[in-house]
């Protein structure tokens, strides 16, 4: 089984986003604090099938867990 290390700017590319380093950095400024409580699949901002992607990628602990992980802990800083 091949691991792959995925990066923010990859899951950004993934998810149909803008993926350069400033735009993730201004997406995270834009969103954060991403309110406790709400996991964040749930969050407002993404589209369903962006939430769904997310979602699936945390719940199978996939290859992008770690990269969704990173974003999760980015949007609650």
């Amino acid at each position: 089984m091949e691991l792959y290390a995925h990066n923010l700017c990859n899951l950004f590319a993934q998810l149909g986003l803008p993926a350069d380093a400033g735009s993730v950095d201004q997406f995270i400024a834009t969103h954060a604090p991403l309110p406790e409580g709400v996991p964040l699949e749930q969050a407002p901002f993404w589209t369903p099938a962006q939430a769904a992607f997310l979602r699936e990628e945390i719940l199978e602990d996939a290859d992008w867990a770690p990269a969704v992980d990173s974003l999760n802990a980015r949007l609650r800083h």
